[in-house]
């Protein structure tokens, strides 16, 4: 039989003014959760009393967003939430508050290189998908290898969720962001020694 490491329900914060834009962003300090991600968020929050899902500990991005989506969970659990950077959005550089349509107008050759280059090209002050996921699965390693037996929920953002599930799968990076992630929704991956299992992902609350 199988011997469970370690068991995370990630959970990605609520929507933003941002969100209907699918603007990419990796600004920590704005936006703030609008009234839409506010009532995300206490849908996830009255799903996961229902579901009497347990847990230990709380981690969550240190993005304002993500925080304050983390703040909320956490008064289900009556649990403080701890703070790590690892899990914060992935770096857009130059590219960082604007909308696909604008990076298109702005900087087409960009484009052009990140179509021919998928995974190894970013705009400057950015970060190439594999060293998102480099960073992302160093960071879940350290949390998984500190919290043997534990059963934990992670706040954060579809991007680090996305990659946390292609490294479960074992999808390849320029796939991974096919699998959809809706601002507040629930994903749950179990660790084992050397694997892990998706249990479902991007569960959304009706």
């Amino acid at each position: 039989m199988f011997q469970r490491k370690c068991k995370i329900t990630f959970i990605c914060h609520g929507a933003t003014i941002n969100s209907e834009e699918n603007r990419l962003l990796d600004n920590e300090n704005y936006p703030p959760l609008n009234d839409a991600g506010q009532d995300e968020m206490e849908k996830i929050c009255e799903w996961l009393k229902k579901r009497a899902i347990k847990n230990d500990i709380i981690y969550t991005s240190p993005a304002l967003r993500a925080v304050q989506s983390a703040q909320m969970v956490s008064k289900v659990f009556k649990k403080d939430l701890e703070i790590l950077d690892g899990l914060h959005s992935r770096k857009r550089g130059v590219w960082s508050g604007l909308t696909f349509d604008q990076i298109e107008c702005k900087y087409p050759q960009m484009i052009e290189q990140l179509h021919a280059n998928p995974c190894t090209y970013c705009p400057d002050g950015g970060e190439t998908i594999i060293e998102f996921n480099k960073r992302v699965s160093k960071i879940i390693k350290k949390i998984v290898d500190e919290n043997v037996g534990n059963r934990l929920i992670i706040v954060t953002h579809h991007e680090v969720i996305q990659s946390a599930i292609g490294r479960a799968i074992k999808l390849s990076p320029q796939n991974q962001n096919k699998v959809y992630i809706k601002t507040g929704s629930a994903t749950q991956i179990s660790y084992f020694d050397g694997w892990a299992s998706l249990m479902y992902s991007g569960q959304v609350p009706l």
